[in-house]
């Protein structure tokens, strides 16, 4: 029967424009959380590299094969017997990127990956414009993975917007569901703790959510804030703002059928239409 306890931590990252420098503070990182007892450790959205001009992220990005953050995290993963999810790392996709996070197992295997779905196109208030979808390219499917503890539903960042996506994959088997970010620090004040409980509630799940944090190279600025949430939307860790660092929490797989139990929300949906009421306006003849 498999062990349903483990200790899982987030590393808390602020990557700059240097790889080398991003991939040795995730190595070291991983390896300070395995030697605190972490048996899976999660970095955060855009790992190797933030960086928000294109030119000079296409001048940096490679192949998934020639990847050397992957490479170095595969071989980390190997050496401390731990199971590393790559938040997100910039890999060339055709004449664009993927926003790609990787599912890395104990003996340094790629058991899983998957590419970001939902492309961050937005207008903030503060006068920030992202257009992602300029240099992404999105993905079109949803993973759920299989680690020695539980079933794993891996999204990335602006996924956590998108209620209906986590649903999917709880109702797929995910008992974690895992939201590694690069969130700006405005959109992140007003929704990132209510959004990260959220979709534990609805769905009766662990949510587990690396993020970068602080002042980056680039002029951009992250929230932080790398959480743990357990099935009944409590938060059994917490970063705090700006500063990398671990944090890790036990997560006990149990508790995700016990919440399920409780609250049957998954086992209630009902397909529905909508239907619009009230006068109908007459088209212009």
């Amino acid at each position: 029967m498999p062990e349903t306890r483990f200790a899982a931590a987030c590393l808390q990252m602020r990557s700059g424009r240097d790889p080398g420098a991003n991939r040795a503070a995730a190595v070291a990182g991983i390896r300070e959380a395995a030697g605190l007892g972490a048996v899976y450790i999660q970095t955060p959205e855009m790992t190797s590299l933030v960086e928000r001009s294109r030119e000079r992220l296409f001048a940096q990005v490679t192949d998934e094969a020639r990847d050397a953050t992957l490479a170095d995290l595969r071989e980390t993963a190997r050496a401390t017997r731990t199971v590393v999810q790559i938040g997100s790392i910039a890999v060339r996709s055709g004449d664009k990127i993927a926003n790609r996070a990787y599912l890395i197992g104990a003996d340094g295997e790629i058991l899983a990956s998957y590419d970001k779905l939902h492309l961050f196109d937005v207008d903030l208030p503060s006068g920030e414009r992202w257009r992602e979808s300029a240099t992404y390219t999105g993905g079109a499917c949803a993973v759920v993975a299989a680690t020695p503890w539980a079933m794993l539903g891996l999204t990335i960042c602006y996924d956590i917007r998108f209620p209906g996506l986590y649903r999917a994959l709880a109702e797929a088997g995910a008992e974690i569901l895992t939201a590694p970010a690069c969130f700006t620090r405005q959109t992140g004040e007003a929704h990132w703790h209510v959004l990260q409980r959220a979709r534990a509630i609805e769905t009766g799940s662990f949510v587990i959510s690396a993020a970068q944090g602080g002042l980056h190279e680039d002029g951009r600025e992250t929230y932080g804030h790398s959480m743990i949430v357990d099935p009944w939307g409590r938060v059994l860790a917490d970063a705090g703002g700006s500063e990398p660092g671990v944090i890790l929490a036990e997560i006990d797989v149990a508790q995700v059928a016990d919440a399920r139990a409780r609250i049957p929300s998954l086992k209630h949906g009902r397909p529905f239409t909508v239907e619009q009421a009230g006068p109908k306006v007459q088209a212009a003849q």
